[in-house]
């Protein structure tokens, strides 16, 4: 079977319809899975999103872009290929890829997971020839809890640092996971939650478009002096250690991460706390998503593409190869 994909210096190319997916270096057209900064780049002449992704990019990247937009499912012709966008269920916007050929179907997953997230819709399972996927939790020892249940020990936490008067801050990706927690935690309160002001417009982006959060105010809002000591408080992770903190004395730290199943991750990051919550498909989700493509190639990256494709083609027996060169840097914490 041909792939139509190849890895080049500007990164993921499809040959019959001479677009690129998610490059990091300037090209004519690029396909955006979604606005994370290590999949949307500046520079390209024209972009391709999806529509819930739109208010986001011209946000990252300047409303000066020239950015068309789709709806999922929404069919267009590109060159020898009809290109589609499917939801990731990663964050809000966020897309798989279509690609259809005279003679294959290929499916890039972008980042994706299978968990609950009421702020963008869910992953849809698509069957295809070729499928692409991420694997940056590609090792059995990554299985999550259940996101409500997670949210339920945010809370608790954030309760018991109130009694003994402790700001409660939470360090998380100021897009996509910030937003989540706000959601997640609507089910067990109303309280409001301050946000470092890196997560502000982001995080209007979503309540535009009706998603259900907690009530949310900027820390600076709050006048001087003000202690934060039964509040709770969403930082990027960069704002670990910084003089912003000063602001939040006696406070309580965690981070909420795929990465905090390790144990270790959490001490190496000086956190109290560490609160198992990905963006990312787990081990089982991995699998599950790969078994329902029905894919005769699946080709591994970002992560430990070299693990998955191992179990893939000696357990499973599927055509299973690392599609190596796109392991770039993933943004702060996941």
């Amino acid at each position: 079977m041909k792939i139509p994909l190849e890895v080049r210096r500007e990164g993921l190319y499809c040959c019959p319809g001479q677009f690129y997916i998610d490059a990091w270096k300037p090209v004519p057209l690029s396909i955006i899975t979604h606005a994370h900064g290590d999949h949307a780049y500046r520079g390209h002449q024209h972009y391709i999103a999806s529509k819930d992704s739109k208010d986001l990019l011209l946000h990252r990247l300047g409303s000066h872009i020239s950015l068309q937009v789709l709806s999922y499912g929404e069919k267009i012709k590109i060159k020898d290929c009809w290109v589609s966008l499917h939801p990731a269920g990663h964050i809000l916007g966020s897309s798989q890829i279509r690609i259809e050929t005279s003679s294959t179907v290929t499916v890039i997953s972008g980042d994706y997971k299978r968990a609950l997230d009421p702020t963008c819709q869910p992953f849809e399972t698509l069957e295809c020839d070729i499928f692409v996927t991420e694997s940056t939790f590609g090792l059995p020892i990554y299985r999550w809890q259940d996101s409500l249940g997670i949210a339920k020990e945010m809370f608790e936490w954030w309760e018991q640092n109130k009694a003994n008067n402790h700001p409660s801050i939470i360090y998380s990706y100021s897009l996509g996971k910030a937003q989540r927690i706000l959601s997640l935690l609507k089910s067990f309160t109303d309280q409001p939650a301050y946000l470092h002001g890196a997560m502000i417009p982001l995080t209007k982006i979503y309540a535009e478009k009706r998603i259900e959060m907690l009530p949310f105010i900027a820390c600076s809002e709050q006048p001087k002096g003000y202690t934060f000591s039964k509040d709770l408080i969403l930082a990027p992770p960069s704002a670990a250690g910084s003089p912003w903190l000063k602001r939040f004395p006696h406070f309580r730290a965690a981070a909420a991460s795929g990465w905090m199943l390790v144990r270790g991750a959490r001490k190496r990051k000086g956190m109290d706390q560490g609160f198992v919550l990905s963006d990312h498909a787990d081990w089982e989700g991995l699998i599950q998503t790969i078994k329902q493509s029905q894919a005769k190639v699946v080709l591994t990256t970002h992560g430990n593409t070299d693990v998955l494709a191992k179990y893939l083609r000696e357990q499973l027996h599927v055509d299973a190869r690392e599609l190596r060169g796109l392991d770039v840097l993933e943004e702060e914490i996941d």
